[in-house]
């Protein structure tokens, strides 16, 4: 299945749904078209129960390279305006955040302003050595929006994230993989198959242990132990419950390889 959009296309192949941004002319550049075709497809998706993993992805060498500043041009909005504007960001990037099921930035080129956040609400970030970071709002007397004043200092600690938003300067993915921003770095012809490579694996496992996890996950720094311990107490419950645990053990106990085994499907394959 794929749906070609006006601004991005997305295609869903054994259960692995692709994302992509397709206005390469502008590097991908973040408009009010696409912010609003964005969130009709992480609607769809949340509501896709047979997918098992998300990749984004840009076109024509860019991730994204932030907000599209033409739409800030022309004639002054009120500030209420403008904070209605921002705060429509937020109601489809928090559902993106918390699809219950992995999601793969597979950044090449620009991630700048939105387009660096956008990757910071994923779970893995797979990079090239072309692609370059930024929270680039300063350098145009903005704050960081899209999430990022909550995402990155929980990536990357509060001393760092204030100085990547503070000098707003650029950084490539050997820094951002030592900031922990990265997960891998692939060659530019490479990283789509890569980042297909790891979405498929994820079909092995069970969706609804995936997705509880993530949720809590998600929710571990602003909660106590007591809370997260509740959290944990419920959703192990649920999981107990389903038909892929059931599974799972009684193979186990038969001593058959499991079917979600990361370390298999990850190691070398032999001559």
């Amino acid at each position: 299945m794929k749906q070609i959009l006006d601004t991005l296309t997305y295609e869903v192949t054994d259960q692995i749904a692709v994302m992509t941004f397709t206005r390469p002319d502008v590097r991908n550049a973040l408009d009010i078209t696409m912010r609003n075709e964005i969130a009709q497809l992480v609607l769809q998706i949340r509501a896709d129960k047979d997918l098992r993993a998300l990749i984004i992805t840009g076109s024509g060498g860019s991730f994204c390279a932030g907000g599209d500043l033409k739409g800030l041009t022309g004639e002054e909005q009120p500030v209420h305006v403008n904070r209605e504007r921002v705060s429509l960001l937020h109601r489809w990037f928090i559902e993106l955040c918390n699809l219950e099921l992995p999601v793969i930035a597979a950044v090449d080129g620009q991630a700048y302003g939105a387009g660096f956040n956008l990757t910071l609400g994923c779970d893995f970030i797979l990079a090239t050595p072309r692609t370059r970071f930024c929270a680039v709002f300063g350098r145009i007397g903005l704050v960081p929006d899209l999430g990022g004043l909550y995402l990155l200092p929980r990536i990357v600690g509060l001393q760092r994230a204030k100085e990547l938003v503070l000098t707003a300067r650029s950084f490539c993915a050997d820094e951002a993989r030592d900031l922990g921003l990265v997960l891998h770095i692939h060659p530019e012809e490479k990283l789509l198959d890569a980042a297909m490579a790891m979405a498929g694996r994820f079909r092995a496992a069970s969706p609804v242990a995936l997705g509880q996890a993530k949720q809590m996950l998600n929710q571990s720094f602003h909660n106590d132990q007591k809370a997260m311990a509740d959290m944990e107490s419920w959703a192990q419950a649920v999981c107990m419950a389903s038909e892929y645990h059931k599974s799972a053990v009684q193979q186990f106990l038969d001593k058959k390889p499991l079917e979600f085994d990361w370390d298999r499907m990850t190691a070398p394959k032999k001559d």
